[in-house]
């Protein structure tokens, strides 16, 4: 159902009475989906992280629309959007920036690289060296760059979107722990349904969809409506059993590493911004639920154990939500 409909039939949904903000989430998920077909679930995910100031990674195999989606999402908010493709050769101040001294006025000027943006796309991550994908840490954590001595703030929103290739192809490098942590979710796009795949070869006939995309929100929706996903209430009940999943990851058998408190952290804002979405102004469990594996597993390293038995992180983290018992929400 969509949020607009949410909220004009249930009495606990948002009140839209700031000039049509929270029904902006709606125009920028229809702008995204009718550029990826047939992929609801990632779209939604991918408007949560938004939502909730997160980063977002993709990881999947070539040639499935990560970057199509990447594209998508920055297209379909009037904001300034910069892409970087990663490569080996690539240097960190090629992201964040340089100082270039100018002989005929003697002052270095400092150019700011493409990290100085509302939302950067990071095309295919892990095939840059860890010093260049440490450029990052900062930008993705603080909302700053600091380079010669000088710390230089980043616009809002700002938000990375990083698509990635599996590790076990050629050219990547694994993303490091502290790398992954800082983005707030990871999806995988898969593969399209036959009928998806038919309606592709339709609109990819004449020109790329992505050309007619139009914005459908301003980078002042997008302040607007992160401010209504702070006001979410997240009752005492739920906040723990958010602690009572991240605690889980970090005594399984089945994990050498569990989440962190930043996961915590990522994971109640995520739904927060998840209740928006479904036209709520309060969280339940079951959006920690359905965000746990998004959210949690792509912090986590398997046991040597469990990568005998193949047990992904991903079916470690269902487990866990399936057998940990719901507290009372109040």
């Amino acid at each position: 159902m969509s949020l607009g409909t949410r909220q004009n039939t249930q009495g606990d949904g948002l009140p839209d009475g700031d000039g049509g903000v929270i029904t902006a989430a709606e125009r920028i998920r229809a702008a995204v989906e009718s550029v990826i077909e047939g992929k609801p679930d990632v779209v939604r995910i991918a408007l949560t992280v938004l939502l909730a100031e997160g980063h977002l990674l993709i990881e999947d195999i070539p040639g499935v629309g990560k970057t199509m989606l990447a594209k998508a999402l920055g297209r379909a908010v009037d904001c300034s959007v910069q892409r970087v493709q990663f490569t080996p050769d690539l240097l960190p101040a090629d992201i964040t920036g340089v100082s270039v001294y100018h002989q005929d006025r003697r002052e270095f000027e400092f150019n700011p690289g493409p990290v100085f943006a509302n939302i950067v796309l990071g095309d295919e991550i892990n095939r840059a060296s860890p010093k260049t994908q440490s450029a990052l840490l900062e930008c993705m954590e603080e909302m700053q760059v600091s380079v010669d001595g000088e710390t230089r703030p980043l616009e809002r929103p700002f938000m990375v979107v990083a698509t990635q290739n599996p590790a076990d192809m050629e050219g990547t490098y694994p993303l490091p722990e502290a790398q992954r942590d800082r983005f707030m979710a990871r999806i995988a796009v898969g593969y399209p349904t036959p009928q998806a795949e038919l309606d592709m070869i339709d609109a990819h006939s004449a020109e790329s969809p992505l050309e007619a995309l139009e914005p459908a929100a301003s980078a002042a929706d997008v302040h607007a409506m992160v401010d209504r996903v702070k006001a979410i209430h997240v009752a005492p009940g739920v906040r723990r059993y958010a602690v009572d999943l991240v605690t889980a990851t970090r005594t399984s058998s089945a994990l050498r590493l569990g989440a962190s408190p930043r996961a915590t952290i990522h994971l109640v804002r995520a739904a927060r911004a998840y209740a928006a979405l479904e036209g709520r102004h309060y969280v339940v469990p079951d959006d920690l639920q359905t965000l746990a594996v998004p959210v949690l597993a792509h912090r986590l390293l398997p046991s040597p154990e469990a990568r005998m038995e193949r047990r992904a992180p991903e079916q470690v983290v269902s487990e866990i939500v399936a057998r940990l018992p719901i507290p009372d929400p109040r």
